[in-house]
This record gives structure tokens, C-alpha cells and sequence, in this order.
């Protein structure tokens, strides 16, 4: 098992990372990626359990890996990631970079939603719900 956060909300890496039973609060964490965005949890323990007893680990990725994630599976593939899908990917690939999982190993990653609830670039676009929206942009993006 892989615990999959993002770098700049990561409280279940640090305290694994830490060898803590227990994740500290992540103070004034934020991401884009919704699903990810957790800076403390009830069930920290048992998921600190789990990583350990399964010999797994848990890694931080940026939100721009994240991005990039989602947008090349979209064209190579024409799947449409939720964030947090693409947020495994992103982890995936970076766990590989590093030597943590084997080039040749399986694996199996989980996409929990459709990327259809987030049809923009979840790192490029801030909407205003008090100005119109540019179409041409979303589109864009």
C-alpha cells in the first residue's frame, strides 16, 4: 500500500517518513487537488498501520506532477483523471524514479472519480463566482 499526498499537505508522509504512529496536523496546508487536501485525519494511525504492516510507504508529489499526469494520460489514453487520480499516477511515477517500486513491477492505481467533475486544469484556473466565465479559456486549459 502507498499513502499518496501533496507536498505542500502532507501529514501522513512526514509522520511516516518520522516513524510516528500518529500524524501532526499539517499547519496552513493547501493544494489543488481536492481529494488530497487533508491536513489531519482520525484515522492517521490505522493508515500509518497499514503502510507499515504491508511493507509499503507513502510519498509526496507536486501538484504541477499532478497536472501533467492527468493531461498525458488524457492524450495517450483519451481517460479523463480526477486530480486524485492523477495524484496516484504522479506518486507512481516518482516512487518508480526513485527506486521504490521496480520498473517491472505491477501495480495498480486508483482513479476514485471522473476528471468530468473538474473539466479544467486544476492548477491554472481560478474561477470568481462574481465574474462570467471565459469558456475559451476553460477550453484552453
Amino acid at each position: 500500500m502507498v499513502a499518496v499526498q501533496a507536498r505542500t499537505c502532507a501529514p501522513i508522509v512526514r509522520a511516516f517518513e518520522q516513524g510516528k504512529d500518529r500524524a501532526e496536523p499539517w499547519k496552513n496546508g493547501f493544494t489543488n487537488i481536492p481529494g488530497v487536501r487533508v491536513p489531519s485525519t482520525i484515522g492517521d494511525f490505522l493508515i500509518l498501520k497499514v503502510l507499515r504492516e504491508s511493507g509499503g510507504f507513502a510519498v509526496a508529489i507536486d501538484d504541477e506532477d499532478a497536472e501533467e499526469a492527468r493531461r498525458s494520460v488524457a492524450r495517450s489514453d483519451g481517460v479523463h483523471l480526477s486530480p486524485e487520480g492523477a495524484a496516484t499516477l504522479a506518486g507512481c511515477r516518482k516512487a518508480i524514479a526513485e527506486g521504490r517500486i521496480g520498473k517491472n513491477e505491477r501495480v495498480l492505481l486508483f482513479n476514485c472519480a471522473t476528471g468530468l467533475k473538474y473539466p479544467f486544469s486544476f492548477t491554472a484556473i481560478t474561477l470568481d463566482r462574481h465574474e462570467p466565465i471565459d469558456f475559451g479559456a476553460l477550453v484552453a486549459n
